[in-house]
């Protein structure tokens, strides 16, 4: 999985207008929802930390873990900005979400921004469930999100074009993506336009990002298997379960 080797070098201009804020509360009020006395997380995937500052914002202890050296970066960047007070509960490391094992406990573990439809074989969804459960307590709870099946299958990907950009680089990112139905995947072949302002010369790079979706049955499937039991379900954002027309969805499940 080589997904965001470049990648990463764009990924917070990209993702600018991502309401992270939000979507870290959502997060949290999902935690304690189901273990009110939760303060300790642990971040799988962190990417760039912006979930796991918001949080640390919000009085929560959280540590990241990512396999990517480049987002890590990023995310070490943004600690250095951050009030000392809301640094200090916030630490970051390198892992791969799969198999890492840091040797402690926490009260919820979270996976999010579909960290989990990257798992594309049954072995790596299963391992990525096991991770989880070596680092929670008792009565802790695991958060992740992914594609979901019937909101992919009803509403088809189609190639999308974004712009971003600042004072010194322009990006355009094409995205073109291929479903694979028979292995419940999405080949999202990014290609990423990058201009200096300064300059006018641009570079090229082009990705491959391989999206599994999920099926509720799955999913509980995997949960039960890993020693879990899904305690709640949810569109991402909303208070509702998900249905036909959810592309991304949201789990709650305890050990």
């Amino acid at each position: 999985m080589k997904a965001f080797t470049h990648y990463a070098r764009y990924y917070d201009l990209l993702y600018r207008d991502k309401d992270y804020v939000s979507e870290a509360l959502f997060v949290l009020a999902l935690i304690r929802e189901h273990c009110s006395a939760a303060r300790c997380i642990l971040d799988l995937g962190c990417g760039t930390g912006a979930h796991a500052q918001y949080l640390a914002e919000s009085g929560a202890c959280i540590h990241g873990v990512d396999r990517s050296t480049s987002m890590l970066e990023d995310a070490a960047n943004r600690h250095r900005g951050l009030p000392s007070e809301v640094a200090s509960r916030l630490t970051f490391s390198l892992g791969d979400v799969r198999e890492v094992r840091l040797g402690r406990t926490f009260d919820a573990v979270i996976s999010l921004f579909h960290v989990m439809s990257y798992q594309i074989l049954d072995q790596e969804v299963l391992d990525t469930f096991a991770t989880a459960k070596a680092h929670l307590k008792s009565g802790g709870v695991f958060i992740f999100d992914c594609w979901y099946g019937p909101g992919v299958l009803t509403d088809r990907p189609v190639t999308r074009v974004k712009r971003a950009g600042d004072g010194a680089i322009s990006v355009t990112r094409i995205a073109e993506p291929t479903t694979s139905a028979s292995e419940n995947v999405v080949d999202v072949n990014y290609t990423i336009f990058v201009r200096d302002k300064a300059s006018g010369a641009t570079e090229e790079v082009k990705e491959l990002h391989r999206m599994r979706y999920f099926f509720s049955p799955e999913i509980q499937m995997f949960a039960a298997h890993s020693g879990f039991k899904i305690i709640a379900a949810r569109e991402w954002m909303k208070q509702t379960e998900p249905g036909m027309n959810t592309w991304n969805a949201c789990f709650a499940a305890r050990a």
